[in-house]
């Protein structure tokens, strides 16, 4: 073996792990947000989360990027640290089918059909299919399919180079030799745990480890230890994920740590106390792709059925670790560690949205509640609810931003353009609110009241806008392009019944009825209350638009009135939302 075996052993260690990214994150991309609401309603009891960690797993192909989402979800408040432990051991056994699938390339038959089975004869069809999928395809989907594809074709490519750059080892009695350091079992459990930590992957130490086999000189007690491991080794991606979190976040660590070396620490007492009392003899013999592949799940298997029962003494013993500070620890807002599953934080972004909605509209209707009856407690809710929305604005549209710039499935990127629109208008609601508070300050400051006509017609008014932002909020939270279009029918008689209470008002004030100083508060409101009906359009459009692709936002203003159902709505609200006779 020269230089430039090692060079080629190293290009293709390089394009496993490209490989393993690029089809782990197109595996993400094409789920989305399902993973992550799949996570948070599945686990409820220790087994479904077991299954649901190794089914996570199994599809996205990445155990790190798993852990890294808990760890997010937990720092975030969405999920709660006991709800992590099943899929973090689900998601050890998720992770070995990587060393099934590299352990085909051992096959030998005289059979074409079983030879297609290896993946050094499927791989280049595979990878002509995924490239011909991400450059003819139009599809966003399609696209992300072969992206998958030419990750996978590139995995087992670079496991190819890493097999041929380490085959003249077998020949090399320097090499030999180096192995038999590798009998002590502490020794190969350091080995496997430094190797995997360096790399950062579990799944490709298995490879390279299933490559060093191929060429016969590794056997069953070199490969066991370096498996147990590797399974240590790959917590330093938990480990580098909590790194500025809450403290319950960095236990989501601190149990991976704690049941990876925990498991190991069993099975090597185990594994070689029985071995002193009754000699393993297969232990000298060599192990090939497929054993190292077995012994892989084997041992994933072992740890998790000895480990799952004492899920809640893992948990006490990560609060023992990672001690709970005396200080009181700031709520996350939005975790940056979900950025790197573009699917979950959209889908923290839309729970974030629907809070803020329901702060603004509860803020409105205090504000409203203001105008009847005044209460100084109820004003400094209204105003702290107020720098809330502002936060909920500022730091919603960064996180947003930073989401879009990853890349997303045509379903997400629609996701993102609505959330980013609906936020402003939620936060101008609560400016409107915060300024129909004012305006009954005013009245309540200077000791005046609406006359009874005044009232009356307010109430009317004040009744369909209630009803509009319920409509809208509801549409927006269920994401109902149906229930919007009921939306803009009631917008245009909140138009209507202003201009009447207007023209209405000049009468009044003609009249002697009503004074000046109460017209010019009553003009404020009523301006701050067409604004916020305009907003609830603007709410509803943009569900509108965000559901049907072939609808314009300004197209659809402009052609509402002209639809028969429009008509039909907008008569049974004018019916419904009557002004009293003068």
């Amino acid at each position: 073996m020269d230089i430039f075996s090692v060079f080629t052993l190293c290009g293709g260690l390089a394009f496993f792990l490209f490989g393993m990214n690029t089809m782990s994150k197109s595996l993400e991309k094409m789920a989305g947000g399902k993973l992550e609401r799949t996570l948070k309603r599945m686990t409820s009891s220790r087994l479904s989360s077991l299954l649901l960690g190794a089914g996570i797993t199994i599809a996205i192909q990445s155990s790190s990027a798993v852990t890294v989402m808990l760890v997010g979800l937990v720092n975030s408040g969405v999920m709660q640290l006991g709800q992590t432990i099943g899929v973090i051991m689900g998601s050890n056994i998720g992770t070995t089918l990587t060393a099934w699938i590299l352990s085909l390339s051992g096959i030998e038959s005289g059979n074409v059909w079983v030879e297609m089975l290896k993946p050094e004869h499927f791989s280049p069809i595979v990878a002509l299919v995924g490239i011909l999928l991400i450059m003819v395809s139009k599809k966003q989907k399609r696209r992300d399919i072969g992206r998958i594809l030419m990750g996978f074709s590139i995995l087992m490519y670079g496991m190819e180079l890493m097999s041929g750059a380490v085959s003249p080892l077998a020949d090399m009695p320097e090499f030999s030799s180096i192995l038999t350091a590798f009998r002590n079992p502490l020794l190969g459990v350091l080995v496997g745990a430094v190797f995997t930590g360096v790399i950062q992957s579990s799944a490709a130490s298995v490879g390279i480890l299933q490559a060093l086999a191929m060429t016969g000189s590794i056997t069953y007690g070199m490969a066991i230890p370096i498996i147990m491991g590797q399974n240590i080794g790959t917590c330093v991606t938990a480990i580098l994920s909590s790194i500025g979190v809450n403290r319950n976040a960095k236990r989501v660590a601190a149990i991976h740590i704690s049941f990876n070396i925990i498991g190991t620490v069993v099975c090597l007492l185990l594994f070689y106390g029985v071995g002193s009392v009754i000699p393993f003899g297969f232990l000298d013999d060599r192990a090939g792709a497929v054993s190292i592949a077995l012994c892989h799940t084997i041992f994933n298997l072992f740890t998790t059925v000895i480990l799952l029962p004492f899920s809640s003494q893992l948990e006490k013993l990560a609060c023992i670790l990672v001690r709970t500070d005396s200080q009181h620890e700031e709520f996350a807002f939005l975790d940056p560690l979900l950025l790197r599953t573009p699917g979950a934080a959209i889908n923290e972004c839309t729970a974030k949205v629907g809070e803020m909605s329901r702060l603004t509209r509860r803020n409105f209707l205090l504000a409203l509640e203001q105008l009847k009856a005044y209460s100084a407690d109820r004003e400094a809710e209204i105003l702290a609810n107020e720098d809330k929305l502002d936060i909920y604005e500022d730091r919603l549209g960064d996180y947003l931003v930073q989401v879009s710039r990853h890349g997303l499935s045509g379903d997400n990127s629609r996701q993102v353009s609505r959330l980013l629109h609906c936020i402003g208008d939620f936060e101008r609601i609560g400016d409107h609110a915060l300024n129909v508070q004012e305006s009954a300050q005013e009245l309540h400051d200077k000791q005046l009241i609406f006359s009874d006509s005044a009232k009356r017609e307010l109430e009317v008014l004040l009744g369909a806008l209630r009803d509009i932002m319920g409509i809208a909020f509801t549409c927006f939270a269920d994401n109902d392009p149906d229930k919007a279009t009921h939306v803009e029918p009631l917008e245009e008689t909140i138009d209507r019944l202003i201009e009447e209470i207007r023209l209405r008002h000049t009468e009044r004030l003609q009249s002697g009825v009503c004074t000046i100083q109460l017209g010019f508060i009553l003009n404020d409101l009523l301006t701050n209350l067409e604004r916020t009906s305009d907003h609830c359009s603007n709410i509803a459009v943009c569900v509108i638009e965000t559901n049907r692709r072939d609808v314009d936002a300004h197209a659809y203003l402009h052609n509402i009135k002209q639809d028969s159902r429009f008509v039909q709505d907008l008569q049974t609200d004018m019916n419904r939302y009557t002004l009293p006779t003068p």
